[in-house]
């Protein structure tokens, strides 16, 4: 009888936290991109954390949560291990300039010319946005 109500207990308790809050930690963001500006407005974003899965966003319509493919994973991990953060650019003179933002590692930058060592980081996610787009 102890046991049934200890048992008992139990759920009722999990039932009040919620699953979610029980057993899962915050999510840790391995890298993000965001695209901003042109005459269009444009501000797409890509965040993927340590667990493999994305978070992709559109300046219109819903945030859609994916999980990379074991290749796209395996991929993106390669380009960043020779991404090269260095320093963010002034804005540029004039108008329908992109912004590209990435953060990495604790730090944020945003270039609106895309370095070497950013190009095959900024290519992977953008074809996971392409892939996965959010509508």
């Amino acid at each position: 009888m102890r046991v049934a109500l200890l048992s008992l207990a139990v759920l009722s308790m999990a039932a009040l936290t919620g699953p979610a809050e029980a057993t899962t930690a915050p999510r840790k963001s391995l890298v993000e991109l965001r695209e901003q500006g042109g005459f269009a407005g444009l501000d797409d974003r890509v965040r993927v954390y340590t667990d493999g899965c994305a978070l992709l966003s559109r300046r219109t319509g819903p945030a859609v949560r994916r999980c990379l493919t074991a290749s796209e994973w395996r991929g993106l991990r390669g380009a960043l291990k020779n991404l090269r953060l260095g320093r963010s650019e002034a804005p540029p003179q004039g108008a329908d300039f992109l912004a590209y933002g990435l953060a990495y590692q604790g730090r944020r930058v945003t270039r609106y010319t895309v370095p070497p060592s950013w190009r095959p980081v900024v290519d992977r996610l953008e074809k996971i946005l392409v892939k996965y787009r959010p509508r």
